[in-house]
Formats: structure tokens, sequence, C-alpha cells
């Protein structure tokens, strides 16, 4: 391609009339004339053909030492202007800079703190490479790998074609660099360069290999619409300000491993035709993929992310590697309309981990991703990552139905209503006109239809949701399915925490095993004392806390939402059975067998069994009767009993078949068994639905 283009500029009088062959003549001349760009002296080479091939090293020795003693004068700094113009053969930014000495007192260019701390690491880091390579006479180095060069001046190389290879390793570039829909046709090589002003390569072509490794952008840095054709490594650079990549095109392989980025990263609408290496990266701010599309693999194998990174509705082909990846409090992956197909692609990460790094603002729309998602973990054996997406789904989809249940509907709200929210008389004489002909979908339609401004479009999303009017079926609709949702995450976390379910039932148990203690034990005062002992109810007592408290630490623990669980319990456990026994207590009980428990256990066996179909009443027939005898009281572990009781009605298995009798037994404490055995039901529903979701196989056992 190289011989092809240099064939047309020398065969083509048009394009050679448009780029004129410098000589050292009009080089002179344009040294003696420079013209201003932004108020500094500059070299003014534009739209000229440079040829700087081997057969014409004459002019190019010529030309290095001539521009370079210009460039190098003490005193103002001097640009250069390349822009529109054909530079044949290899282009050099080293032998037109200052050389600064590895050793001894630098030069005094105007370097900041940062740069002038950069500036002595690199001096330390060449000193030594030059040491130990002449110690042990390697040949790896050459000499112009092992020199510091200064350029003081800015360079613009707009629409500019270099030919042959480009090399500004080790160079420091104090001044701006412009190289707008820049043309390299062959390698380029910036390694170990540091960019000190704002670099601007937006609409460039590399069409061969780039090397950018070790570089430092101290300034914001714009690649945009830029295209790698072949291999770009950026591995161990360093971006202290924003670096704007979007819209770029990256053929081959990209590297970027090891680099530091101190400002946000945006790669919006970037294609990745090659595979893509992260590997140990590491991001201050935020990084941004929306709408980038991945042919083949990406990897973020040991990545550090400080704040988000936004994957919105980008493509994953192959796959996404997260293995090992570091995510800071704050720091969430955003996959809004992610388009990942778990069939043909991957995402590997952390297990354990990794799922709980994913986020979504909304669950509308967005159902077919965490599906996707959840099926790539679950393929993977990381039931805990998909349990995590999933759960992370569940809640975006409770507070969508929270705020379509209990929230301002705009397509419902009066006129006073809307002008409280903050409307203007105008603003809300267009929305009522407005809903009339079409209903709002969304609240951005406010936006799109000239309603409101962006201001008052942040104030409105917290106070305003926007629904079709429902009607009163489908309103109780919503609130069956919030009512559902809401126990789910409150008492498992939506399947996902087993910790969380078993700490509820502890908690349970303890509660109505004291409850069921105090109706028993606690008779009467008056006139013949019918009551535990002291040892009975200080071990009773004690003993119901400390299970209570094992079972609040794991809710405190596994909970989604504490509170909810919390008043949740309250509500299933409080009301019904506090009102029960109050009434037992100021009824007062007059019947027979006062000094017998009102409990019987089975006396035939003492093991340990599953009691799934087992009803709390005795059994009619009286060869089963003969087997249960009353509890005995005034015994060390009579309170086991009671705890038994509750354990077998609340998770169907226990030690002792403990019943209730059906002889003299009051209707209301049979109420409050009868209750325990029917929260009980669920319970183990739940219980099992919870482990088959976070035990691999599990859901086998239990369905075949």
């Amino acid at each position: 391609m190289t011989v092809i283009l240099v064939w047309i500029s020398l065969t083509r009088p048009g394009l050679a009339d448009e780029h004129p062959l410098l000589t050292l003549e009009t080089l002179q001349q344009r040294l003696q004339n420079p013209i201003t760009l932004d108020g500094k002296p500059t070299i003014d080479l534009r739209q000229f053909q440079i040829d700087l091939r081997p057969e014409n090293t004459p002019f190019r020795d010529q030309f290095y030492s001539v521009l370079a003693t210009q460039l190098q004068r003490s005193g103002k700094a001097w640009g250069l202007d390349l822009s529109d113009a054909v530079i044949m053969g290899d282009w050099q930014f080293g032998p037109l800079g200052v050389r600064l000495p590895l050793t001894g007192q630098a030069l005094a260019p105007n370097f900041s703190s940062a740069e002038q701390t950069q500036f002595n690491q690199d001096r330390q880091r060449l000193f030594q490479l030059s040491r130990l390579s002449r110690s042990l006479l390697s040949q790896d180095y050459r000499e112009d790998d092992l020199q510091l060069r200064l350029w003081r001046g800015a360079i613009y190389l707009n629409r500019t074609q270099f030919q042959g290879l480009v090399s500004g390793r080790n160079t420091f570039f104090l001044g701006e660099v412009q190289g707008q829909n820049t043309d390299f046709f062959s390698k380029s090589d910036w390694s170990g360069s540091r960019f000190s002003q704002a670099c601007n390569w937006s609409g460039s072509q590399f069409h061969q290999a780039s090397n950018w490794h070790g570089t430092i952008f101290f300034r914001k840095i714009n690649f945009t619409q830029t295209r790698w054709q072949q291999s770009v490594d950026f591995s161990n650079s360093e971006f202290r300000d924003s670096a704007n990549f979007s819209r770029v095109i990256f053929e081959q392989s990209a590297t970027f491993s090891r680099s530091q980025w101190q400002g946000n990263a945006d790669f919006s609408q970037t294609r990745w035709l090659g595979t893509v290496n992260f590997n140990r990266s590491q991001w201050q701010k935020s990084i941004f993929f929306p709408e980038a599309s991945f042919n083949q693999m990406i990897s973020f194998r040991g990545i550090q992310l400080q704040e988000k990174m936004n994957l919105r509705a980008a493509t994953i082909l192959n796959q996404l590697d997260l293995s090992d990846a570091s995510f800071s409090p704050q720091a969430k992956i955003n996959i809004p309309d992610l388009e990942f197909d778990a069939k043909t692609a991957q995402i590997l990460g952390t297990p354990g981990k990794i799922g709980a790094s994913f986020t979504l603002p909304s669950y509308r729309n967005n159902q077919t991703v965490i599906r996707n998602l959840v099926r790539n973990f679950r393929q993977l054996e990381q039931i805990q990552d998909a349990n995590a997406i999933e759960l992370m789904g569940q809640l975006r989809h409770w507070q969508e139905l929270s705020r379509t249940l209990w929230q301002r509907n705009l397509n419902q709200l009066s006129e006073s209503q809307l002008q409280q929210l903050g409307f203007t008389p105008s603003q809300t004489t267009q929305v009522l006109a407005q809903r009339v002909q079409k209903p709002f979908t969304d609240l951005s339609d406010l936006l799109s239809r000239n309603v409101i401004d962006l201001a008052t479009y942040v104030k409105l999303q917290a106070k305003v949701n926007v629904v079709p009017v429902l009607s009163l079926t489908a309103y109780w609709g919503y609130l069956w399915q919030w009512l559902g949702l809401s126990l789910l995450l409150a008492f498992t976390a939506y399947g996902s925490r087993f910790g969380l379910i078993f700490g509820v039932g502890l908690v349970a148990i303890a509660y109505f095993a004291l409850v069921f203690w105090g109706v028993d034990r606690i008779r009467r005062w008056r006139p013949t004392p019918i009551l535990p002992g002291l040892v009975e109810t200080v071990v009773m007592i004690f003993g119901g806390i400390g299970l209570g408290l094992v079972g609040g630490s794991l809710i405190m623990r596994a909970a989604v939402n504490p509170g909810l669980t919390w008043l949740c319990l309250v509500i299933f456990l409080v009301p019904i059975p506090l009102v029960l026994t109050l009434i037992i207590y100021l009824q007062g009980r007059y019947h027979d067998l006062m000094t017998i428990s009102y409990f019987v256990e089975d006396g035939s066996q003492r093991q340990f069994r599953l009691l799934i179909g087992r009803l709390p009443i005795m059994p009619r027939f009286p060869f089963f009767r003969d087997r249960y005898e009353p509890i005995l009281w005034g015994r060390r572990w009579t309170g086991l009993n009671y705890f038994d009781l509750s354990l077998i009605n609340f998770l169907k298995f226990g030690f002792n078949d403990v019943r209730l009798r059906d002889q003299q037994l009051p209707g209301l404490v049979g109420s409050l068994v009868w209750y325990q055995w029917g929260l009980g039901l669920p319970y183990i529903g739940l219980l099992f639905w919870t482990l088959s979701r976070t035990i691999p196989g599990l859901n086998l056992f239990i369905y075949f």
C-alpha cells in the first residue's frame, strides 16, 4: 500500500501540485518566516511532501539537523505544523526534541509537580537500564531507547499522512498534540512517551500496529472515531484525566493491561472485532461501554474498579471475563438492555462475588437480560451469583410495583395536585390536554413533548409515577403480587439466602415455644398456684432468648431489608397469639385436669423423626391413644418438650411426637397450636424452595 500511495503521489500532477515536494531551500524559508498559532511561533510545513526515505538520505539528515536546530532554540517553544502533509519514509520525533541528561541537573522546562515527579522517575528508570545494558554488554536496548527527549512546542498533524514508521518513544511532549484525521500507513511507536497537554487523535486511522506501551497522558485524550486496523497496545499506560474512545473501531487485538485511569473513560459505541485485554487495570472513576460491541473475548481479570462500569445496550458475542476483579462498595456494573445470549456467550467472574456486582435501573424491559444472566451462571454452577442477579431483578420489580400502587400517577392527578407537585399553570394545562389525546407512558414523555424542562424533570422523578390508569381488578392484582413478592423478599431474599429463612424459623420456634410454655405452665396464682419452678422459668426464658438471638443475628446478616423482615415477622407472630393469650387469661380456666399438661407425647419411642403429615391433635382410635401420655412437669428437661412441639409444628420434624390432648382442652389453646401448625405449612414450602435454589442438584431431589 505504501508503494502504491507513493507512486500515485509522484505520477498524478494534481496531487503533486496539492502537495509540493519540500526542499531545503523551502525549509529555510519556512524557518525564517514562521506563522503564529495560539500566540506561539510555529513552523509551517503544511501540505508538503516530505521525502525521508533511505534513498534520500542527504536530505533526510539535513532536514532533521536544520529543523532540530530551530526547534531546540532556547527561549520560546516553537511549534510544528504538518497538517495535510505527506511524510514519505520514517518519521522520528526524538531527534527533533531536546535531549535531556539522565543524571545531574536536568534542564528546567515548565513542569508541573506531577510532571516533574514523573520526569525524575523516567530518568532514574532509563539510567538504571543504561547501566544494566553496559554492565551486561546487552544489545537488547538501542541508544535511542535509553534517551529521554523533550518536545516543548505544539504539534499539529491534522490530516497528515505518515507512510513510514512513526516513532515518538521516550519523548516528553510539553505542548498540545493535534492529530485529527491523521493516517498512519505503517507502524507507530509511542511507547514511554508523555503528553503534558490535551491530545486529539479523533478520526485518525492506524493501518498497522500501534504501540502506546507505558504512555502517560496528563490531560484529556481524544480518540473519537479512530480506527485501528491492526493490533494496538496501551499496556501499562496512565490516563490521568478523562479519556474519550467513543465510536472507535478495533479491528484486531487491543491490549490495555495494567493501565491506570484516573478520569472517566468513554468507550461508547465502540466496535471490538478482536480480543480485548484490560487485565489488572485500575479505574478511579467510571468507565462507559454503552452500545459497544464485543465480537471476541474481552478480559477484565484482576481489575480494580472504584466507581461504576456502564454496559448499557452493549453486545457480548463471545466471553466477558471478570475473574478476580475487585469492586469498591459503590462500584457496580450497569447492564440495562445488555445484548447477551447465554447459549453462545459467557460471562465469567469470581464465584460468590460477581453476581452482586451487577445492577439494573429498572425491571421493566430488562427481564430478558436477567433471564440470560441467570442462565449463564447456572450453567457455570455459580448458583449464588445467579440468585444474586435474580434477587436484584426482583428488588427492582418490587420497587416498580410499590411506585405503581402507592405513588401518584401522572395520568390520574387533578389540576390542583399537579400544581402541588411543582407544575406551573401553563405546564398543568399542557399535561391535562395531552394526556387526554394520548396517556403518558413514561416520565420522559414530558420532555419529548416539550411540556417541562430538564430541571423540572429531575425534581419530579422521585415524586410521581407514570403508568396506565388502573382498573380496580388490575389494582388488586398488582396489590396481591406486591404482597407475595414482599413476603418472598422479606423471608427468603427471593430464595437466595437459606440463612435468612432459617433465622426466621428459629425466631418463630423460640417465640411459640415460650407462648406454649406460658399458657400450659402458668395456669393460676390462687387459690392453689399452678406455676413453674424458678429453675424451669430461668431455663425456658434464657433458652428462648438465646435461640431467638441466634435467629435474629442470621436475619440481620442475611436480610435484604431487615426492617421489612422484622415487620412481617411481627405481623405474623404477635397479633393473633397475643389476642388469644390475653383472652385465655382474662376469661380464666375452670376445666377439669387443671394439674395435667395440655400436651401429650408418644411414649412408645424416643427418636428423631420426620412428621410432615402429622396433625397436632392426638388420634381418636383407642389402640393409638394408649401410646400418648401427658408430658411430665417438674423435670429439668420439661422445657424441651415445648421447644420440640414448636419445632414439629414449624419444621415438621422433631424428637418426640408431642400433640394436644383432646379432653378438657380450652379451644383457644388449641387455636394457638393450630395457628402455628398452619404457619408451618407455607414456611416449610419456602424452606425447601430456598434450598432447591441454593444447593445445586437439590431441585432434582425435590421434584423428581
